[in-house]
């Protein structure tokens, strides 16, 4: 009895010291409902970022135009819009790895940070260049940044469900921005398809393409802690 109660202190006092020299840090990351909290968080504040940037461009080029009352921010933003995207953008990151993990079809392709901040180079180059390249016509405009948005698709994803979700989700937004435009919240300077630019659905195509594969990436750091923790467990 006594040599049972001291082995049972014993495995305690090793549990403490294991617990004790892992540290808070991957007790609280490792913990699915906190962790899904963070990944969210960090994919709303990224949102919030290339918004303000994208945005800016798109300004400054006179794409679009907001009214004077309601630009309020050093970026020349609508206070609205960067909240929209990094709400969307933390859906969009949550909803990728969701999915892949309902279908069973966990995506492995490029699964690294290098081709990720990649993605996210070429999303960027393909706004700058809505903004910034002149075409002879829209439609130029429009058939060209919609290879380029299916181009990002197939180097950095290449999955089925992630072209599916980027269709809907490009549309959908798409719609939103239409009944934005048409109640006078914002406007377009040359619109030419329905009160928008035709070219607008590319742009949030390749934006939810890029956003998914950042929550992919963020998913996977996380599986890896997890499965570091039962390893050590």
């Amino acid at each position: 009895m006594a040599e049972s109660t001291v082995v049972s202190d014993q495995q305690r006092s090793g549990s403490s010291q294991t617990a004790l020299s892992r540290g808070p840090y991957i007790a609280v990351i490792t913990n699915r409902s906190t962790n899904l909290v963070i990944r969210g968080f960090m994919l709303f504040s990224i949102g919030v970022f290339l918004a303000l940037v994208l945005n800016l461009l798109q300004v400054q080029r006179n794409v679009t135009l907001f009214p004077p009352d309601v630009i309020s921010s050093i970026f020349s933003s609508a206070w609205w819009v960067p909240p929209c995207c990094g709400s969307a953008s933390a859906m969009i990151g949550l909803l990728y790895p969701c999915i892949d993990s309902r279908l069973g079809e966990p995506h492995k392709f490029k699964r690294e940070w290098s081709s990720v901040m990649r993605c996210v180079a070429v999303f960027v180059g393909i706004n700058h260049a809505s903004a910034k390249v002149d075409f002879a016509n829209n439609v130029q405009l429009s058939l060209t940044l919609a290879a380029l948005s299916i181009g990002l698709w197939w180097t950095f994803d290449r999955s089925r469900s992630g072209f599916a979700l980027g269709v809907v989700i490009a549309l959908l937004a798409t719609l939103s921005t239409q009944l934005l435009v048409y109640n006078g919240v914002f406007q377009y300077t040359s619109p030419d398809f329905l009160y928008i630019r035709s070219w607008l659905p590319c742009i949030f195509f390749a934006g939810v393409i890029t956003m998914g594969n950042i929550g992919r990436q963020l998913a996977l750091y996380e599986c890896k802690l997890m499965s570091e923790k039962i390893h050590q467990d």
